[in-house]
């Protein structure tokens, strides 16, 4: 989060955009989460963060272009907040976002199998974590949005993990 005009100036050091997240590798700077996930999955290619199915792997990667761009009623009226516990009623807005997120989100698992997104965890996962924290955080029901279970507990899924605990964790510590 933004806290103001120290905290812009030390973000701009490292990153042209001003913005977070950005990642540095010796004079190498990339400053975009969508492009810095590319970079790793093409680095790393052992931690298969993208399926090797590419009919599976292009849907990720629309879906998580989706996230990274879209949904911004979401992200405007219910900003993460961790720490956070909270009911809202929504806007008309931010309901057509969250029944585009459900319904997302149940095609990709059906097609899947789950029991992420794209079978095995991957970077559309890591795109949509933080949707699953602020479904959490506002108290919005996915079956209020068109779920008949298997969003819920895919966002469940995801906010169980032991990565997202650790990250969770040292975010609130």
């Amino acid at each position: 989060l933004r806290q103001g005009a120290a905290t812009d100036a030390a973000i701009a050091q490292h990153s042209p955009s001003g913005q977070v997240p950005v990642l540095k590798v010796g004079d190498l700077t990339i400053w975009d989460s969508l492009a810095i996930c590319e970079y790793l999955a093409e680095t790393f290619p052992e931690a298969k963060l993208w399926p090797e199915d590419p009919i599976l792997r292009a849907l990720g990667r629309s879906a998580a272009a989706e996230m990274h761009g879209g949904f911004q009623a979401l992200r405007g009226e219910c900003p993460m907040a961790l720490e956070t516990r909270a009911t809202m009623e929504v806007s008309e807005a931010v309901g057509k976002n969250v029944r585009t997120i459900v319904e997302r989100w149940n095609q990709l698992l059906a097609r899947s199998g789950g029991p992420f997104l794209l079978g095995e965890w991957s970077i559309a996962d890591a795109f949509y974590a933080p949707v699953a924290t602020r479904f959490r955080t506002y108290g919005i029901r996915l079956s209020e949005y068109g779920d008949a279970g298997a969003a819920q507990a895919y966002a469940e899924r995801l906010l169980a993990t032991p990565e997202f605990l650790e990250w969770e964790r040292q975010a609130l510590a």
